[in-house]
C-alpha cells in the first residue's frame, strides 16, 4: 500500500482538512487547523507532499521522525500543525487497514467511555445576559455534563481596579450557586494575566473550588507559571500552545502545573500526544486534551483519550461534534461519549460538505486585532 494522493480543504470557518488517499482506495483524514493562520499550514503540507507520495502510510513513526527532524529549524506551530494533521490521517488509514478503531493500535482502551466538558459562561451580570447563560447551562446539564469551562473575558492589564476583579469573581460564585457542588467549573485565563494578578484573582476564586484555572499567564515562561501554581490552592493547567514532548519537558521537571492540555492538531498528532501523556504519567499529571476546532481533530483526540491511563477530561465545543462534516455527529450522553467503534478515527466523512473550500477568510480567534483602551496590543 502506497500514498497516492494528498488533498487539502477549507470547508468551514476554523477548519482545515487533509485527505490522504492510498493506491488501494483507503482514505485517511486529518485536521491541520491553525487558528488565525489559514494559509501557513496549507503551504507547509504542500512542501511535504513530494516526500509522502509513494511511501508506505503504515510507517507512521518513520514519517513523523523524517518530517520533524529533516527540518533544520525543528518544531514551530506551522510545521507541527501540518505534521499533526498528516499523522492523524495516517493513523486513520492504519485503523481502516486493520479494521479497528485507532485506539486498538495504541494498546487498546483503558476506559469504557470518554468524559467531556462543555464551554459555557456568564457573559455579563445583566438580566438578559444571565437569562441567556442560564438557558444554555440548563440545556447542557440536561445532557448530563458535569464540567463546564468559562473565562474572564475582556482585556486585562497588568492590574485592574477592584470593581473589574469583583465583577468576574461574582460571576464565578453565581455559577457555583447555579450548578451546586456536584459539578466542576473551570476557568481559562487565556494567558491574559501577570503572575501577581493571576494569584490575586485565584485566591478570590478559591472559595468556589474551581476544577482548574487554565493558562493564568502566557505560556513562554515556565517559571512564571510555577510561581502561580505554587501560590494557588487548586490545580493549574497549561499546554494548548506547547508543542512536542520537548516543550512539555520543562513543565514536567519543574512540576509547574497539575494538568496538561496538549492539542492533537498542534503538538504533533496522535503519535506525539500519546508520548506526552506517557511522560506526564511519571509526574502524576493528567491530560485534558485541548480541542477548540473541528470534528476531525476532536475524533483524533478521542482515540488517544481511550488509550491513555492518565486522561481526565476532553475539551469539547459544539463544532467539534460534527458541524455537518461527519455522516453522524458524536453524541454526548451523561456527559460522556461512548468509545468509537468504527475503524480508524471512528467517523465517516460527509464528502459533499468536507471536500470544498470557502472563499472568504474571517477573523477566527476573535483576537487577531485586539487593542487596549490606550491603543496598545492586548492579549485575547
Amino acid at each position: 500500500m502506497k500514498i497516492a494522493k494528498i488533498e487539502q480543504f477549507y470547508p468551514i470557518r476554523r477548519v482545515r482538512l487533509i485527505k490522504i488517499t492510498t493506491d488501494t482506495g483507503i482514505v485517511g483524514w486529518g485536521e491541520t487547523t491553525l487558528e488565525g493562520k489559514p494559509k501557513s499550514t496549507v503551504a507547509a503540507v504542500e512542501e511535504l507532499v513530494d516526500y509522502l507520495i509513494g511511501k508506505d502510510p503504515l510507517r507512521i513513526e518513520h514519517h513523523w521522525q523524517h518530517i520533524y527532524r529533516s527540518a533544520f529549524f525543528r518544531g514551530g506551530n506551522v510545521l507541527m500543525t501540518a505534521l499533526s494533521g498528516i499523522d492523524q490521517a495516517l493513523w486513520d488509514i492504519a485503523g481502516k487497514r486493520h479494521g479497528v478503531p485507532t485506539y486498538e493500535l495504541l494498546g487498546g482502551a483503558v476506559r469504557d467511555r470518554i468524559r467531556v466538558y462543555a464551554h459555557w459562561g456568564i457573559g455579563s451580570l445583566s438580566d438578559d445576559g444571565l437569562a441567556r447563560s442560564r438557558e444554555r447551562l440548563d440545556m447542557l446539564m440536561a445532557k448530563g455534563y458535569t464540567a463546564f469551562k468559562s473565562g474572564p473575558g475582556g482585556k486585562w492589564r497588568a492590574h485592574e481596579p477592584p470593581a473589574v476583579i469583583d465583577e468576574f469573581v461574582k460571576r464565578a460564585y453565581l455559577a457555583r450557586e447555579w450548578v451546586g457542588d456536584g459539578v466542576e467549573l473551570c476557568y481559562d485565563f487565556h494567558g491574559k494575566m501577570t503572575p501577581a494578578l493571576a494569584v490575586e484573582i485565584c485566591h478570590e476564586l478559591k472559595g468556589m473550588r474551581p476544577m482548574f484555572v487554565e493558562e493564568p499567564v502566557p505560556q513562554e515562561n515556565v517559571d512564571a507559571l510555577k510561581e502561580v501554581s505554587d501560590k494557588v490552592p487548586f490545580p493549574i493547567a497549561t499546554g494548548e500552545r506547547l508543542l512536542t514532548r520537548w516543550d512539555f519537558r520543562e513543565v514536567f521537571e519543574k512540576r509547574a502545573c497539575a494538568y496538561i492540555q496538549p492539542d492533537t492538531s498542534h503538538c504533533g498528532g496522535i503519535s506525539e500526544i500519546k508520548k506526552i501523556a506517557n511522560m506526564a504519567e511519571v509526574y502524576y499529571m493528567h491530560i485534558m486534551p485541548h480541542c477548540a476546532i473541528g470534528p476531525v481533530a476532536f475524533s483524533a483526540s478521542l482515540q488517544v483519550d481511550a488509550a491513555v491511563p492518565n486522561f481526565l477530561v476532553q475539551e469539547q465545543i459544539d463544532q467539534g461534534l460534527g458541524a455537518g462534516l461527519l455522516q453522524e455527529d458524536w453524541q454526548v450522553v451523561n456527559g460522556h461519549i461512548e468509545l468509537p467503534t468504527k475503524p480508524g478515527l471512528g467517523f465517516e466523512i460527509n464528502t459533499d460538505a468536507a471536500e470544498r473550500n470557502i472563499e472568504d477568510y474571517a477573523e477566527e480567534l476573535g483576537g487577531e486585532f485586539f487593542y487596549d483602551s490606550d491603543g496598545s496590543v492586548a492579549d485575547w
